[in-house]
């Protein structure tokens, strides 16, 4: 039987081919963006997802042909500046990826002209920055300077002032730091005893990401004490860095493989060890399963740790599926509205953290499958907060019409966002781990 043709079969991601010269050819980008491009510019299907097509669409319609080939190079990279790697055209509007013959992976062609931004050194100061999260972690959590970081971050001469100098939009609301890290106070519970022959099949390591140990530990603290209830042992992984992503948003694919260096070693260990990793970040979730693998189609050791990585609420959605996960809720949590980030969403595994919270007796969940708008350190700059919010809007809206007592998101920074999308009405802010812990009853 002949192989079939087309876009029938699941879409499928290729291997970045980065240490390929040719991949950071800048006229071989813009032949391959051309032609990309002219694609989009048929199809139109992606126009409101985000404001990288309407700038090209915009961009075709103004120039002097009316066809890509009438635009400036310079709006090639306004659209690339634009994209934050949602993959949410890849994932749900495109019907040209691969295995289409057009094999169109816009995200990845993106991610290639921002590694070509990069390496010619045309990235600021500030983007260099923003995603070095361990150091500026690692800085703003010491004690007496985190306190100091908290409040200029709330005062507005201070704000105005980093506006000025680092193009951090002082309407921003920023995350808080602090000295208490999760990976210093973390009680992980690594053994529990076997009753009725039974008890818990599997073990768990949790890869904390630089958010949560540095800006919200509480979450990492209520996945331990979610996972104690359950009596899933638990451990805080050794040894760990930036997952990565920040800097593939950046472009910068060689400070992707030093923090590889330091982070799969010892999550592959642990994988043969025959640990399932959680982490609390879908983004970080996603770069082991997905970003890595792809940069690295040939290493088993990141393929051992793509095979261990889940998202907290995939694993206990799995666990439920085997009668193990305890389901003795003693609190209900009225109406929440959840929304579903992005780069949860690109893992297509369904709606597990929706899934869970349904079985909470007395709770209603109102779930919003669409982008919040704030992606990573996009949302922050100068430039970008204004249509950060605009994107937002329609989640915004979503979130709170139905006057839920909670909203939630998977992604810390995705709920503060819509909070501040909301305005001084919103709702109770709470992440979907410590929304399950209360349910429990567990202080």
């Amino acid at each position: 039987m002949a192989k079939r043709e087309g876009n029938l079969d699941a879409p499928t991601r290729h291997p970045i081919d980065w240490n390929n010269p040719d991949f950071y050819n800048e006229e071989l980008l813009f032949k391959e963006m051309e032609r990309v491009f002219d694609i989009c510019h048929g199809c139109r299907r992606c126009f409101n997802l985000c404001t990288s097509f309407p700038t090209l669409f915009d961009a075709i319609d103004e120039g002097e042909t009316g066809e890509v080939d009438g635009i400036p190079r310079k709006a090639y990279w306004d659209v690339t500046d634009q994209c934050y790697l949602c993959d949410m055209c890849f994932m749900t509007k495109c019907p040209y990826v691969p295995p289409h013959p057009f094999n169109l992976d816009f995200p990845h062609l993106m991610l290639r002209a921002k590694a070509i931004k990069f390496k010619k050194g045309e990235t600021t100061p500030r983007d260099r920055l923003l995603t070095s999260t361990d150091m500026v972690g690692r800085i703003a959590s010491i004690p007496v300077v985190a306190q100091m970081v908290n409040v200029a971050n709330r005062t507005r001469p201070v704000r105005s002032l980093m506006s000025a100098v680092l193009g951090i939009h002082p309407d921003r609301k920023l995350p808080e730091y602090t000295s208490h890290t999760f990976r210093k106070t973390a009680q992980p519970n690594p053994t529990f005893e076997v009753r009725d022959g039974k008890l818990t099949s599997g073990k768990v390591a949790i890869f904390s990401t630089c958010y949560v140990n540095y800006n919200e530990p509480g979450i990492g603290h209520d996945l331990l004490k979610v996972l104690a209830h359950n009596e899933i042992p638990a451990i805080v992984v050794e040894k760990e860095a930036c997952c990565g992503m920040p800097k593939l948003e950046l472009g910068d694919l060689e400070a992707i493989a030093a923090l590889k260096d330091v982070n799969i070693p010892v999550l592959a260990e642990l994988a043969a060890q025959g640990y399932a990793i959680l982490t609390a970040v879908p983004s970080c979730t996603l770069m082991f399963k997905q970003e890595l693998p792809l940069l690295y189609p040939d290493d088993k050791r990141i393929e051992q740790v793509r095979q261990a990585m889940f998202d907290p609420f995939e694993y206990l959605m799995l666990r439920h599926r085997d009668g193990l996960l305890k389901t003795d809720f003693v609190q209900p949590l009225g109406h929440v509205s959840y929304h579903i980030p992005c780069h949860l969403r690109v893992q297509n595994m369904g709606q597990k953290t929706r899934e869970t919270l349904e079985l909470i007796p007395g709770t209603e969940v109102n779930t919003v499958e669409r982008c919040s708008g704030h992606d990573g350190t996009w949302g922050v700059k100068k430039e970008y907060f204004d249509n950060s919010m605009k994107i937002g809007r329609p989640v915004f809206r979503q979130m709170s019409e139905k006057q839920p007592d909670f909203i939630s998101s998977d992604c810390a920074i995705a709920g503060r966002h819509i909070q501040q999308g909301i305005g001084q009405d919103a709702p109770e802010k709470i992440h979907p781990l410590t929304l399950l812990r209360m349910a429990y009853g567990m202080d």
